[in-house]
């Protein structure tokens, strides 16, 4: 006697640093659109502390930081309008990423993408890359009362698909040129099954950069923001991923206490 067969799990895709290399398109997308607002030093390291969290929520701690007085709506809507000239042109597609969404489709899979972008961004990324003809439905933090780092656009996503949560998967790379797919990882998720109660496809390992401390270091902000506390004042922003009396050593987190200074008395 046969066992019996047991259904393929449903597939929710997370768009950017997963299916596709976008960070270098929103790191200049931010960068042009603080440059409005007098802000001409926002780095490539700041950019990473935001990867992986939505971009309305980005935009509230930035706003904070640098002290920029402009509704965080006229900000979103400036930068998903930069974002849009850049992702025409310059969005890439992870190869083995596209190769596993096509087998899935060819096998009748269940797929949906769940991201912290506005609908028009997925909808000309999904467009340009050609992967909207395997992956048509998509939910937006729009849509959702929470973005990023909370689970609502994977559970609105499932709920599409008509199915639970727990039936599904999320795949995650592990692998990347600067980790970033590692950015967006939970450090509190270790077990196979996330707080949002999809299954992780993917064992989480923390990206060569020091991603995931990073990506905590960003959901501390946005906390402190909506509780009404003073964020980082702009021009104090501390580099990501170090600790007080901490330096690089060595290869990309590998960190060493600094030695105290030793005061050599006087002869």
């Amino acid at each position: 006697m046969n066992p019996p067969r047991i259904p393929a799990p449903s597939v929710l895709f997370d768009l950017d640093g997963t299916l596709v290399d976008s960070e270098p398109n929103y790191y200049e997308a931010g960068r042009r659109l603080l440059a409005r607002y007098g802000v001409r030093d926002f780095s490539w390291e700041n950019h990473t502390r935001f990867i992986g969290i939505g971009t309305r929520e980005t935009l509230t701690v930035l706003r904070e930081e640098y002290g920029i007085e402009a509704p965080v709506d006229e900000l979103l809507a400036g930068k998903n309008a930069l974002y849009l000239e850049l992702a025409g042109t310059s969005t890439t597609v992870f190869p083995e990423m596209r190769t596993l969404v096509e087998r899935l489709h060819e096998g009748g899979v269940p797929m949906a993408v769940a991201s912290g972008s506005s609908r028009a961004a997925i909808a000309a990324t999904l467009a340009v890359t050609g992967l909207d003809a395997c992956l048509p439905l998509y939910v937006s933090a729009e849509e959702v009362a929470h973005g990023k780092p909370e689970p609502d656009v994977f559970l609105e996503a499932a709920r599409r698909l008509g199915v639970a949560p727990e039936s599904c998967v999320r795949p995650r790379r592990t692998g990347g040129s600067r980790g970033g797919d590692a950015l967006c990882r939970d450090s509190r998720r270790r077990s196979e099954r996330g707080r949002d109660g999809v299954r992780e496809g993917r064992a989480a390992v923390p990206g060569r950069t020091g991603g995931v401390h990073r990506c905590g270091r960003a959901r501390l902000a946005l906390r402190r923001v909506r509780s009404g506390r003073t964020g980082t004042p702009p021009g104090r922003i501390r580099r990501p991923g170090l600790r007080p009396g901490e330096r690089r050593s060595g290869g990309p987190i590998s960190w060493s206490r600094r030695a105290p200074r030793r005061t050599v008395p006087r002869r």
